[in-house]
Order: structure tokens, then C-alpha cells, then sequence
């Protein structure tokens, strides 16, 4: 009951004047920004920091609850209409988002998105509400290899379920891996495929890495076949779903939010890997298997529901033990200690009232996402109608903006063109774009974990199965991997 109460109170002060209309402008900046390619929410909120120095606390953290899922949705956006991700928990979403949009569907794609983000965000801060302490307390006990064993997992599912065969799926992903590993060693600073340049020391930002696969390789592909095949224009289609959309997606809306709260709740979670696994889980569910990879719209309801609910989970280690999983969350840490606020179990006591009014902004900013952006679906699918020279020589434009507003390094430009060259080879011959990402963005912290839990059991592989966690996700690895044998076997 005492929950509850200073939930009202923190509605309260986020439903006065000034705070709702921070809100709002954090909305419509988080969506605008999520748009560019390459310019994610973690970059807005980083850059919005220094206007925020003259509001008092409350106002900052409201219009920064608004730009992260408001960034989260403009990703989505550009991931559907352009197979661009504007950011990486956007990148599942194009897996079907985008065929859907070229079959005339965007402006369902962006319904079923927006509501997606509703549902999740509505459904992961009531989580956040009730199960905050119990999920800190959770999180505390998980050690290394349980989170090597969770990463194994979204790599063997990932690779498992996508592209034509496994071989193609595990050769994009050790792609992926060897692009991880440009840099210096986490754990003994040596260099690695650096090639002797400094520049290079600090690795390849994985922004970089998902606009060039996915932006620079798609208008490469396009380009390379505009003259073979005449281009028509896509239709927006019509802007509402229709009854057997809405029973297709109420189910994957309603079992998103059950994976991504409890990913993003845990240190190292964030939204790319239960995006990744809601996109299997609902691959696996479908009972239209023959539509998968041609624009199922279940494949954007279930990860869209999931990164918002996952957006949610974030805040409860940030919150509760002053533990960013993602970057969005580092960067707000900054914030509060820019204030003088210092993140953890005592927070709840000593800043209650700025704490509940940040939950409460959640709540407001969930509803003023589908407000805003449900009527503007029919509006963004008209980015299609634009001609295939234009809009993917837009594409590539802001692609490079926001690669060289990553570092402000012209080698960013370079290495950004290499990547898109070899996302163009990959599409040539059939190799399966996602799961190079995947290695790219958990290659590093997979490898950081295993090395911990072998360091923690004197080099001995049984560091690795030694929780029960870590021994029941290995029992899913090997159901997964044993699956097509199996079922071979049964028929």
C-alpha cells in the first residue's frame, strides 16, 4: 500500500505543467533523433546533458525517461521502413519489419510497433513497481558464468533459426566475433587486429558495425540491382490493423514483456539478446511458418514489446544498486551523479520523491509514445513513396553522419564503407546479416565473462556449469542444437 501511495504522489509531480511538457519534448526528441541512423537514444540523452544543468533533477530525469523510449520507437521506425536500425535493440525488428513495409504493410508494421512499445512499457514499470527489490536481490547472486551461459544462448538460437542453413548462420557470427575483437584486451590491455593504428585501440564502435551492415549493405544491394529491375512504388496500404492482425500479435505483445523485463533488469542485459530470443520464441510459436523471414508480423509485435519492457527492467539495477546494464542507463548515472545523487539501495529512501516521479514519467511517456505516433504511422510509411536514388542516397547521407558523430574520426567513414561492402558480400551470397551483429555487440562481454569464470576456478572448464542457472540454460543449448536431429529421427 505504501507502494502505491508514493506511485501517486510521483504521478503527482510528473502530471504538473512544466514536467509534462518536459515529457512530451523528450518524446518527440527521442523519436526524431531515433530516426537518423546511427543517433540513438544514448547519444540524444549524452547530448541533451549539458541543457539540462539549469532544471532541477525531476524535470532532467522526466525529459530523459521521454528521449529513451522515444529513441527506442524512432529506431524501430527507420528499422522498418529502411532496414536501418537507428539503434541496436532496433535491429531485430527489421528481420520482418522491413518485407512487411515493402509488401505495402508499413503502415501496420508501425502500428503493431507502436503498440508493441505500449504494451511492453506499460506492462515492464508495473514490474519495476512491484518487483524492483526482488529482481535487484536476483541479480546480485548472478555470476559469470551464468551470463557466458545466456550469451551462448542467444548465439546458438540466433544462428540457429536464421538464414538459409546453420553453416551460413555460424559464419556470419564468427564474422561478427572477429569484428568484436578489434581493439585492446580488456583483461591484459595487449592489441588485437589493430594492425599498429591507435585509432583502432579503442575497437569498432558497434554503431558503426550495425549502420554498415544494415544501412551502407542494403543501399549497395539496391543500387546494384536498380538497373536490372525497374523500381515501383510501394503502397503506404492502410493505416490500422485489421482483425487477424490484432489476432496474430496480442499474444507475442503479451509474452515480450516476460522476457525482456527480467534481460534488462540483470547486470549485462539491456534489450539485444531477449529481442534476439523473442524473435525465436515467436518463430518457434507460429503457426504461419511459411510467412518468416517475408514479413510475419508476429516478428515485430514480440521484440518491440520486448525492448520496451526491457527499457523498463534497465532502471531497476540503476536504480536499486546504481548498475547500468546499457548505455542509455550509464549515461543517466552520469546524471545523477551530475546532481549530486548517488544510485543505490538507499536511493529509494533518501530520493523517493524524484525515484517515484521518474516511475511515474515512465508511465506518461509509454502513452504519450502511442498518442503521437499511432496517427503518424500512415505519414512515416510515406518515406516509401520517395524514389529508390533518393531515399537510399539519404540513407547513406545520415548513415554517415551519424558513424562519424560516434568518434568524429574520418577512419569511421573508412571502416563504415568496409563494413557496408562486406554486408553487400554477405547479402550476395547468402549469409544471414544478424548474427554478425549479435557477435559484434556480445562477442566482447561473452568473452569477458568466460575468462572471469575460468580465472575463478584456476582454469578448470566445470567454472563454466558450476551454478544451477548456467547448467539449466546449457540443458536449452542442447535441446536446441539437437532439435533438427531429433526431430529427423521421430519422422
Amino acid at each position: 500500500m505504501d507502494t502505491l501511495t508514493q506511485l501517486l504522489n510521483g504521478f503527482g509531480t510528473a502530471l504538473t505543467p512544466i514536467n509534462l511538457l518536459y515529457a512530451v519534448i523528450g518524446v518527440l526528441l527521442g523519436t526524431a533523433i531515433g530516426v537518423l541512423p546511427g543517433i540513438g537514444p544514448a547519444m540524444a540523452v549524452a547530448l541533451l546533458l549539458p541543457v539540462t544543468y539549469g532544471l532541477d533533477p525531476t524535470g532532467s530525469f522526466i525529459m530523459f525517461a521521454g528521449i529513451y523510449y522515444g529513441g527506442m520507437f524512432g529506431g524501430s521506425t527507420t528499422s522498418i521502413l529502411l532496414n536501418t536500425p537507428g539503434e541496436t535493440a532496433a535491429v531485430v525488428t527489421a528481420i520482418e519489419g522491413n518485407p512487411m513495409a515493402r509488401k505495402g504493410r508499413g503502415a501496420q508494421a508501425l502500428a503493431t510497433a507502436a503498440i508493441g512499445h505500449f504494451v511492453g512499457g506499460i506492462i515492464g514499470t508495473t514490474l519495476l513497481v512491484l518487483l524492483a527489490p526482488f529482481v535487484a536481490s536476483v541479480a546480485v547472486d548472478i555470476g559469470a558464468p551464468d551470463y557466458f551461459a545466456i550469451m551462448l544462448l542467444a548465439f546458438i538460437a540466433v544462428t540457429s533459426v536464421l538464414g538459409g542453413s546453420r553453416v551460413r548462420g555460424f559464419a556470419s557470427l564468427l564474422i561478427g566475433l572477429a569484428i568484436g575483437l578489434v581493439g585492446l584486451d580488456e583483461m591484459t590491455g595487449q592489441q588485437r587486429l589493430t594492425f599498429g593504428s591507435l585509432q583502432l585501440a579503442d575497437g569498432i564502435d558497434v554503431v558503426v558495425v550495425a549502420v554498415g551492415l544494415f544501412a551502407i549493405g542494403e543501399s549497395l544491394w539496391v543500387a546494384a540491382h536498380l538497373r536490372r529491375k525497374l523500381a515501383e512504388p510501394i503502397p503506404v496500404g492502410r493505416p490500422w490493423l485489421g482483425r487477424e492482425d490484432l489476432r496474430r500479435s496480442w499474444k507475442p505483445w503479451l509474452r515480450g514483456p516476460l522476457i525482456g523485463f527480467p534481460f534488462g533488469a540483470i547486470p549485462a542485459g539491456g534489450a539485444e539478446i531477449p529481442t534476439f530470443l523473442s524473435y525465436v520464441t515467436e518463430r518457434r510459436l507460429s503457426k504461419h511458418k511459411d510467412e518468416w523471414g517475408k514479413g510475419a508480423i508476429e516478428g515485430v509485435a514480440g521484440p518491440e514489446a520486448t525492448a520496451s519492457a526491457s527499457a523498463a527492467g534497465t532502471m531497476v539495477s540503476m536504480l536499486t544498486l546504481g548498475l547500468p546494464t546499457t548505455a542509455v542507463a550509464a549515461v543517466m548515472l552520469v546524471a545523477f551523479q551530475q546532481f549530486g545523487i548517488q544510485p543505490g539501495p538507499l536511493l529509494f529512501q533518501r530520493e523517493s520523491a524524484l525515484v517515484w516521479a521518474l516511475i511515474a514519467s515512465m508511465f506518461i511517456g509509454t502513452v504519450l509514445l502511442l498518442v503521437l505516433n499511432l496517427p503518424l504511422a500512415p505519414v512515416w510509411a510515406k518515406l516509401l513513396r520517395l524514389p529508390r536514388p533518393y531515399l537510399y542516397a539519404g540513407i547513406l547521407f545520415f548513415a554517415s553522419v551519424g558513424a562519424y558523430a560516434v568518434g568524429g574520426e574520418v577512419l569511421d567513414l573508412v571502416i563504415l564503407l568496409v563494413i557496408g561492402l562486406l554486408g553487400f558480400m554477405m547479402r550476395r551470397f547468402g549469409l544471414p546479416v544478424l548474427p554478425a551483429v549479435l557477435g559484434v555487440i556480445l562477442g566482447p562481454n561473452a568473452e569477458q565473462q568466460m575468462r572471469r569464470a575460468l580465472q575463478i576456478s584456476d582454469g578448470h572448464l566445470s567454472g563454466l556449469v558450476n551454478t544451477t542457472f548456467s547448467v539449466i540454460v546449457y540443458g536449452i543449448i542442447a535441446v536446441i542444437v539437437c532439435w533438427p536431429l531429433l526431430r529427423r529421427l521421430r519422422s
